[in-house]
């Protein structure tokens, strides 16, 4: 009873300035200043119990690490992430009928609940999804009777005696294969994939389309929305992301880059072209300006684990929508206001195109999301707290507690903050992800994957 409780303490409290300390805990990544484009993260995803956590970059590279088991003899480390398996998911490609290049470039991993021994994952470039098998050996067989130990093969006429082949022990070895490749469904670049709660159908949605289909059938799948305009001149918005609903298999969701998301019931028609919510904030009119459509755009959007809420990331800010009430978010959260003012050079320098991922704590209480100068931020929604931590080499001590940090927008600025004028808008956060039991944190800056953890008292 005490664990419980003491376990629910630290939930309700992760995020909060003054209830948790979030500690360095690893870095993974070259130290080097000068990053290759491939060596950049893409996507960062925890499965199921956590004890995995992949990574995707830009050179088509899966890399999986796996918690190591805790120490019996500290009795409050954590076990830490060390490298189980990469592989390179996808290569680069070109489509000779549109003289177009296909990048290598992971968009989105999503991992498969574990039914067995294996786990299984699925990856995805802006054309091809593949489901990965991901597998241990530890025993190989010795002892065949029409082969060499060395894999040649013997004349059947030399066999004069029967041998019962044995498995012998061998070093762990971890392999990922290929199982399903799910290919040519696609015209526009893939921005998302999501497995259905019925762990048999996912869908995958690009700019204009969304398709649902089946793990098993790689030849075929069903298109469910499209929005493709029959002049492309009237097109007026895009799909920017699309998410299964944890635990209605029939309900889904995609968000647009005018800013409104969408809530489709597959029961309804087997093309989800009409909605059945529309969730969209009218616009304040006093914010109006130039760049207020760009801002507006949704980057991400995810259910939260009890399915009653939904959080939607645009530029400046992350929103929870309660699913029973569409015309406005009963949570709003500003990530960066104070770059409101610099959004005509963020224009500029294409840095308001970001596209910003958000993730929920285990228990829904917190809600994180990434932001410039590899700064993060965390939103506790009971006690309405918010925090900016930095994932930095100069705290890469293990057990160093993070300050929390402060940005100055205007006058005088205080000893410890930050100007906005001094951020460096190359550094930036995209990519977060939360142990989904724990309170484990993983956040990808630009080429290196940060892990921190609260500290144990």
């Amino acid at each position: 009873m005490f664990l419980k409780l003491s376990l629910r303490a630290v939930f309700l409290g992760a995020g909060g300035g003054n209830d948790i300390q979030w500690c360095f805990s690893q870095v993974k990544g070259a130290v080097d200043d000068d990053v290759a484009e491939a060596d950049i993260i893409s996507t960062v995803e925890f499965n199921h119990s956590g004890e995995l956590l992949a990574t995707g970059d830009k050179g088509g590279r899966v890399v999986i690490f796996q918690q190591e088991q805790e120490n019996k003899t500290q009795t409050h480390s954590r076990g830490e992430y060390n490298v189980y398996s990469t592989f390179q998911s996808h290569e680069p490609e070109f489509d000779y009928l549109k003289s177009l290049e296909i990048e290598e470039k992971i968009n989105k991993i999503r991992w498969l609940p574990q039914k067995n021994a294996a786990q299984f994952l699925l990856s995805t470039n802006d054309k091809t999804i593949k489901l990965w098998k991901i597998s241990e050996r530890d025993k190989r067989p010795e002892g065949y009777n029409l082969k060499e130990e060395d894999g040649r093969y013997r004349d059947p006429t030399t066999v004069t005696t029967l041998r019962v082949p044995v498995f012998r022990p061998m070093d762990l070895m971890v392999e990922a294969s290929p199982r399903r490749i799910f290919a040519n469904a696609h015209t526009y670049h893939i921005n998302s994939i999501s497995i259905n709660s019925d762990y048999e159908t996912y869908l995958s949605a690009d700019d204009l389309r969304i398709n649902l289909w089946h793990l098993e059938i790689t030849d075929r799948s069903f298109n469910i929305v499209d929005i493709k305009p029959a002049n492309m001149e009237e097109l007026t918005e895009v799909i920017t992301a699309a998410e299964f609903h944890p635990n209605s298999c029939n309900t889904f969701v995609y968000s647009s880059s005018k800013g409104t998301i969408r809530l489709c019931d597959m029961r309804a028609s087997a093309l989800c072209d009409r909605h059945s919510k529309l969730f969209e904030e009218p616009e304040d009119p006093s914010n109006r300006s130039f760049f207020s459509e760009i801002i507006s755009s949704i980057s991400d959007v995810k259910f939260s684990h009890s399915g009653r809420y939904m959080m939607t990331r645009d530029y400046l800010s992350v929103k929870i929508w309660d699913l029973n009430m569409e015309n406005r978010p009963v949570e709003t959260y500003q990530v960066h206001e104070y770059l409101r003012s610099k959004l005509c050079s963020l224009y500029e320098n294409d840095c308001i195109f970001d596209k910003f991922e958000c993730c929920w704590n285990g228990s829904d209480s917190v809600v994180m999301t990434g932001s410039y100068n590899n700064f993060f931020r965390m939103f506790d929604r009971n006690t309405k707290r918010d925090i900016t931590l930095e994932a930095s080499r100069e705290n890469n001590k293990p057990r160093t507690v993070l300050k929390p940090r402060k940005v100055c927008a205007s006058g005088k600025r205080k000893k410890d903050e930050i100007s906005v004028d001094s951020l460096d808008f190359n550094k930036k956060i995209l990519h977060t992800a939360w142990h989904p039991k724990e309170n484990i944190i993983a956040v990808a800056t630009t080429n290196n994957l940060y892990i921190f953890q609260d500290k144990v008292n």
